[in-house]
Order: C-alpha cells, then sequence, then structure tokens
C-alpha cells in the first residue's frame, strides 16, 4: 500500500536527520566520512564544511582584539613550523619516504601536521600519492586546467569524496595504530592549539600586562589568522604552481617552478622539479633554488632525528643543467 503524502515527508525526515547527525559527528571523528563518501560525492557538503569558514570568519576577530608584537611573533612562529611539518614530513616522509625517522619523531612530526587543520598524515599522504598518479587529469580533484582555480584550490577540500581517507594507498602507514588514530580525530590536535594559545594569552596578560596581549588575541592572530594564511599559502601549490611558472622538465602533467611560491611554501614551489623526480628529499634542485625545508631537513639529520636524506641523483642534476 503507497504511502500517502504525510507518511513520506515523516520517512524522509527520518531518514535525512541521522545523515545530519553523522555528519555533524564526522566534525570530530573522521570514519564517519567513509559512510558519507559516496552521498554527493562531489559537491561542497556545507554542513561538513562549517568548521572551516568558521575558521576564516575567526580572522574578522583582529578588529576587535588588535595586535600585539607577541601575537605577531605567535602567528609567524606557528606558520613555519607548522609549514615545516606539513612540507618535510606530511609531503616528503609521509608521501613520498623520502628520508627515515624514528616511530616517536614520526609522530611528534605527525601532531604538527595535524596542527595545520589539513587532516590526519593518512589522508594528507594518500590524497598526494594518488594526485601524484593522476596530475592534471579529470581524475585529479585539484587540477586547475580541469576544474578552474577556485575548485584547485579549495572546493575540491570541501567534498565527501574528499574527506575519505584511502587507506588502500597508505598501507605502509597505516600500520601504525597511533597514526590511524591520529587520523581519525584530526580535528583534536587543533583544538588543543587553540585551547593553549588562549591559556598563554590569559597568562601573559595577567604575569605582564606591558604586552597588551590576550587570551582571545592570542588565539585569533595566533590560530584563526596564522592557519589560515598557512592553508592558503600551501594549497597555491595545487591551484597556482599547474599554472604560473617555468617548465625545466617535460613531464606529462603541467607543474611548474615558481620562486614565490617557493619562498611561501618553504621550498615546494620547486613543483616541476619534484614532479620529475619526486623520490628525493630536495625540492630545489639546483644551488640558488631555495628550499628551506631541505635545510630544515639537513639540521634535523646533522642532530640525528632523522636519517637517510635520499638526494637528488647525478643523472637529474645533469638534466636539470647548471
Amino acid at each position: 500500500m503507497p504511502l500517502s503524502p504525510t507518511e513520506s515527508l515523516s520517512v524522509s525526515a527520518d531518514t535525512v536527520r541521522p545523515r545530519r547527525l553523522q555528519r555533524l559527528r564526522a566534525w570530530f571523528d573522521t570514519s564517519v566520512d567513509a559512510e558519507n563518501a559516496a552521498v554527493r560525492a562531489d559537491r561542497i557538503d556545507w554542513l561538513r564544511a562549517v568548521p572551516f569558514i568558521v575558521l576564516h570568519l575567526g580572522c574578522l576577530l583582529v578588529a576587535w582584539v588588535g595586535v600585539s608584537p607577541v601575537a605577531l611573533i605567535a602567528a609567524a612562529a606557528l606558520y613555519v613550523l607548522r609549514m615545516f611539518a606539513l612540507t618535510g614530513f606530511y609531503h616528503r616522509y609521509f608521501a613520498h619516504r623520502t628520508f627515515r625517522a624514528s616511530r616517536p619523531m614520526q609522530f611528534l612530526f605527525a601532531l604538527l601536521g595535524a596542527a595545520s587543520v589539513q587532516r590526519g598524515p593518512l589522508w594528507w599522504a594518500a590524497h598526494h600519492r594518488s594526485h601524484h598518479r593522476n596530475a592534471d587529469t579529470h581524475l585529479d580533484p585539484h587540477a586547475p586546467g580541469v576544474y578552474g582555480f577556485l575548485w584547485s584550490h579549495m572546493g575540491w577540500f570541501l567534498t565527501p569524496r574528499a574527506f575519505r581517507t584511502d587507506f588502500e594507498r597508505v598501507p605502509d602507514l597505516a600500520k601504525f595504530p597511533e597514526l590511524r588514530w591520529l587520523d581519525r580525530y584530526d580535528t583534536l590536535v587543533p583544538l588543543l592549539l587553540a585551547i593553549s594559545l588562549y591559556a598563554l594569552g590569559v597568562l601573559l596578560h595577567h604575569v605582564s600586562p606591558g604586552l597588551h596581549t590576550s587570551g582571545a588575541q592570542m588565539v585569533t592572530w595566533g590560530f584563526f589568522v596564522s592557519t589560515v594564511l598557512l592553508f592558503h599559502a600551501s594549497v597555491t601549490i595545487n591551484s597556482l604552481a599547474h599554472r604560473y611558472g617555468k617548465r625545466r622538465f617535460d613531464t606529462q602533467d603541467n607543474s611548474r617552478n615558481n620562486l614565490w611560491l617557493a619562498l611561501l611554501t618553504l621550498g615546494e614551489g620547486w613543483h616541476n622539479n619534484h614532479h620529475f623526480f619526486p623520490g628525493s628529499a630536495r625540492q630545489g634542485f639546483r644551488p640558488g633554488e631555495i628550499d628551506l625545508t631541505w635545510y630544515g631537513l639537513k639540521l634535523l639529520s646533522l642532530l640525528g632525528v632523522v636519517h637517510d636524506l635520499k638526494p637528488v641523483p647525478a643523472w637529474v642534476l645533469e638534466k636539470a643543467g647548471d
């Protein structure tokens, strides 16, 4: 017997309500994303994207909280530290395995990377490995030549398909339960960072009022502003480094080398170099190509924190020229 219109609406509401609750739960537990990946897979999930939107709106608080040298130093330091965790570890270590690190160091830098609000290390590595396999094709969700600038810059990042972690791409990393846990609860670290910054600001306000800072100010600059700048700088490698710059190597994608993007991202802007030979811990192949992440990794290697940095092979250097 067919349902009446009222009964049909009731059934529909009963179906939608649990799905919305699932999407809300996914703000804190990304395992829910696997269940929703097939639902409107390639359209922005606005409910799931609310934290991302709030992150940007939080920057507007600068008009109320003001600014201080301490807040600016915190914002700059957290930008550099987290960018290094993304470029050196999320990218060159987890995605490409271009050097070795102990398990504790691996987890420490995974924590720093997670503080960037760019999801967990397994998600990041799985997605990036897929990008290299399908770069600048319709299978690459942030191919600017296929999907345009805005989508390649951040639209793809907010879809159900993109939220899901493809564990089949990262079996070497998925064997570590602590990395799987961090990937599942990837918002926990940013929340703890924000709380810590607020507490630090409150402490400084009471201990040294001459610094002219506060809890709200430290959160605004150290978390909201720093994180938004970090996000948009790092994703320029998706949206801009495949359109603007020079092509030293004739790769099968549209990757470019771009000095300005390299400076913004501590060396990731030498993107054509990287796509030609992704197996090196160094992306600035020539001496004049500034690669701050490589310099940082060399320092960590001298200190014994990381090991066996994979160099650029001689044949690649010869092909790169002087």
